[in-house]
């Protein structure tokens, strides 16, 4: 028992080291997105008095059509990256070279695609601007994302943040700088400028990594190794996208720009609400798959402690979004009045999402991105059909109400799972 008992107290220190490392590191991410967060808000501000609410619904209807598909540029490389990467650092050249060679040749195709294919689903205002979209999400915003999670495998949080920071920094200063040579400018306009700003963050991330880690090396057998299991990671991520962008995608094509625009505006603000509870998920992601290892009971351990935190964050995020909501007009303009309302009916998602979030990431760090898919599939399905529904009907309200179900639904459903698998792996064979 003595031994034992000493056992514990030699370990204990490992334990707070690695507490701090999780505390550390979801400090990096949050400051780094927190001066992001306030970047973003001028940055919404000044480009809500360029654009206006009908021209902003007008961008937004071109960037949420591209964004259902961007996800699939990357092909799941970067899940791939931190599962086998994370904790054996010679694996990187190969699998960094796979995940830049794959970025770049599905992403030109997607760009291609959606170009032809905009006329024929969502208005002609917004159809004028899918190509630089597609580029912008499908191109540089991918290679972004997809270079933070090689930070992110290396626990160099720090650089992640300054990533991040990267991009909302220049939007902002590019908002600001149109605000002031021309006071009103179009969507097209805007999507010029927002397409260069990605480039230039998207090649600084990549030369950057080169120099932290070394050049990538492609080895052709590693999308075949790992294709489906890539394509998994993307499909789950896809169906996250239909069920955040596609009630966007759907006001664009019943013409509804400025409802759009109103909608988009409260939608994104429910976005930065949730930043701290991505920095946690983010921050113990390398963790949780190195845990996912020895089975999902290691990771389930470890999320449930993350969860509470998590849930906290959530709740704090809803409440400041309910009683700030009639700040937005003073602020953004009286052009978006009306997202007063959409913000307080969206304001309960942070909640729903510190639940979703972490139970899913548990799954998918234990090797259950199967169902995992499942549910977010079935989500996303659940809200395509009541935006279908709702849309034609109520407008930008009917998406709040999609996108409210869509999120609670989702929540429970991960969170059932995990604990229905927990139960299973328990119980004697």
């Amino acid at each position: 028992m003595k031994v034992a008992s000493g056992s514990r107290d030699w370990l204990e220190p490992v334990r707070a080291l690695l507490q701090r490392s999780l505390v550390r590191n979801a400090g990096w991410l949050m400051v780094g997105q927190g001066l992001g967060l306030v970047l973003q808000a001028v940055y919404f501000i000044v480009l809500a008095r360029v654009l206006g609410s009908t021209e902003y619904g007008v961008f937004v209807g071109a960037f949420a059509f591209t964004s259902i598909v961007a996800i699939y540029s990357p092909l799941g490389t970067g899940g791939i990256f931190i599962r086998y990467v994370s904790g054996r650092p010679n694996e990187f050249a190969p699998y960094f070279g796979n995940m830049l060679l794959v970025t770049s040749s599905v992403g030109a195709f997607l760009i291609v695609g959606l170009t032809l294919s905009a006329s024929r689903l969502i208005n002609a205002e917004s159809a004028r601007l899918v190509f630089l979209a597609a580029i912008a999400n499908c191109l540089f915003g991918q290679l972004s994302v997809e270079i933070a999670r090689v930070f992110q495998t290396f626990e160099k949080m720090r650089v992640t943040a300054l990533l991040n920071l990267l991009v909302s920094a220049l939007r902002t200063l590019a908002a600001l700088a149109m605000l002031l040579a021309m006071h009103r400018a179009s969507a097209y306009q805007w999507a010029v400028v927002s397409t260069i700003v990605s480039g230039i963050a998207a090649i600084a991330a990549v030369f950057l990594a080169i120099r932290q880690f070394g050049r990538p090396s492609f080895k052709f057998t590693l999308a075949r190794k790992h294709g489906m299991e890539g394509l998994g990671f993307a499909f789950a991520s896809s169906t996250t996208s239909v069920y955040n962008d596609i009630d966007k995608a759907m006001l664009s094509h019943y013409n509804m720009n400025q409802g759009n625009g109103v909608y988009s505006m409260a939608y994104r603000l429910v976005d930065i609400a949730t930043i701290p509870i991505f920095a946690v998920r983010d921050a113990a992601l390398p963790r949780l798959f190195q845990k996912g290892r020895e089975g999902i009971a290691k990771s389930a351990e470890y999320g449930d402690r993350l969860v509470v935190k998590s849930i906290l964050m959530g709740a704090a995020g809803s409440l400041l979004l309910f009683v700030c909501a009639p700040a937005i007009p003073m602020v953004i303009g009286r052009g978006f009045a009306e997202s007063v309302s959409a913000l307080r009916w969206l304001a309960i998602i942070p909640l729903f999402r510190s639940i979703h979030q972490i139970s899913g990431i548990v799954l998918t760090s234990a090797g259950r991105q199967g169902v995992r898919t499942a549910a977010q599939f079935t989500a996303a399905a659940f809200n395509f059909g009541l935006n279908l529904w709702l849309i034609p009907r109520h407008g930008w309200l009917g998406a709040a109400w999609a996108s409210i179900a869509a999120d609670g639904a989702l929540a429970i459903m991960n969170w059932t799972i995990l604990r229905v698998i927990l139960h299973r792996s328990e119980v004697p064979a």
